[in-house]
């Protein structure tokens, strides 16, 4: 029986039902082991799966309003795939409170990325049997924070410095220059922000949780700024 005490303050949620907290955690190969019957997560991983993308949907269309229904469920996707989740998963210690058989004990299901992923997403449908839409929306939003600060997403630009790049050359021969302006926060926190630069001239500056994060929010800042700024095209005169 894992130390449920010790794991429900990473959690930032207290649960009232102990026993949700303890279903989650536990992998169908308990029933395999033991007996067809014994209740697994598999059930309130279904709960889950569907509380995630309902708030994660919501969180999206509300956040990027110009953003189309392809850019969101793109972007939904990459937040929802196991990859993720297991992530999410590892980040919270997870792993350690897992109730396995035997078997998966001794082949590292403990640290498996499907097995993860799968938990993850029951202990979100354990938060919402307990505490209601309210506290796994909070849980989800807190948890998947950094994840919303990588996303390339408001503006629907797949490439925002290739598109950058595509447009300053139209206009001169030199390319744009990337400048770190400063880094802030502990090593797994970090905080970069970026200043694009043409022709010794800074068009934008921009922020993530990477320099490449930073760089690319630069670029759209740029990007948006300089197609603000374009001349409006006169309509043609009829008598002309």
């Amino acid at each position: 029986m894992p130390d449920l005490a010790a794991f429900q303050p990473r959690l930032a949620y207290q649960f009232h039902n102990e026993a949700l907290l303890h279903l989650a955690l536990t992998h169908p190969s308990i029933a395999h082991e033991q007996d067809s019957s014994a209740p697994h997560n598999q059930r309130l991983e279904y709960l889950g799966d569907a509380i995630l993308s309902a708030v994660l949907s919501q969180h999206l269309y509300e956040q990027f309003p110009d953003a189309d229904e392809g850019r969101l469920t793109k972007s939904r996707a990459k937040l929802v795939n196991a990859r993720s989740l297991a992530a999410r998963a590892r980040a919270i210690g997870l792993g350690a409170y897992l109730v396995l058989s035997r078997g998966e004990e001794n082949t590292g299901g403990r640290s498996r990325p499907s097995i993860l992923a799968d938990a993850f997403e029951a202990l979100l449908g354990a938060i919402f049997l307990d505490g209601g839409f309210p506290a796994a929306r909070d849980f989800i939003l807190r948890e998947f924070a950094a994840e919303f600060v990588e996303l390339d997403l408001p503006a629907g630009i797949e490439n925002p410095k290739g598109e950058l790049q595509e447009l300053l050359q139209a206009r001169s021969a030199v390319a744009p220059v990337y400048h770190m302006v400063s880094a802030v926060g502990p090593d797994h926190d970090r905080i970069f922000v970026c200043a694009v630069l043409h022709e010794g001239a800074e068009l934008a500056q921009g922020s993530g949780k990477s320099k490449k994060t930073a760089e690319s929010d630069a670029a759209r800042a740029a990007l948006k700024k300089l197609r603000e700024s374009a001349p409006t095209p006169k309509a043609p005169n009829p008598e002309d």
